[in-house]
């Protein structure tokens, strides 16, 4: 066992960045579910439509054991769909815009943090960013095509990004210069 010497280890703690971190995880984990389960329902294991998939094998013409046995849970557990409704593709793309959008959100929060930035910015900027991502996914998910949920959830994150990037620049100044 390696004994650490805190003497010499400086170790600032997080705890508000932290709090979105795992917030923003939790969210993610329920968008990525939200996929699994209408990957499941559609049996589209690969792409976003049915076109998508048109040339792909038919992995039951001769299935392994796995999807030999996810075939079968799904058959008892799961509603599938005989056709494409789109609910997929903008479940997928409710999970990919929140993690395109998501790291760098909290990036901010997590460096103003650690340059001990004011705590109502970072309450601000985190609270902001998962609520308009939230709102996003959410719009998204519901409506196919502009929502009231979308735009709010993308100005949102506008605002967090112009004034996450803002701060950050103004105290790397400020540490640079002091």
């Amino acid at each position: 066992m390696y004994k650490i010497d805190l003497q010499f280890t400086s170790v600032m703690p997080i705890p508000i960045s932290t709090l979105f971190v795992g917030l923003n995880g939790l969210i993610a984990l329920v968008l990525s579910y939200l996929v699994v389960t209408e990957r499941t329902r559609t049996r589209i294991w690969h792409g976003e439509t049915e076109t998508d998939i048109i040339n792909q094998p038919n992995y039951l013409e001769h299935p392994n054991p796995w999807a030999a046995f996810v075939e079968s849970y799904t058959q008892k557990s799961v509603i599938t769909k005989t056709a494409d409704d789109g609910v997929l593709q903008r479940r997928v793309r409710a999970y990919g815009n929140f993690t395109e959008y998501v790291p760098l959100g909290l990036l901010f929060v997590i460096t103003l943090e650690l340059m001990r930035s004011s705590s109502w910015i970072l309450w601000l900027l985190g609270s902001v960013l998962t609520i308009g991502r939230v709102a996003h996914a959410w719009g998204l998910n519901i409506t196919y095509g502009p929502s009231p949920g979308r735009a709010f959830g993308f100005f949102l994150t506008w605002l967090v990004y112009i004034t996450g990037a803002s701060a950050c620049v103004y105290y790397g100044i400020v540490g640079l210069l002091s």
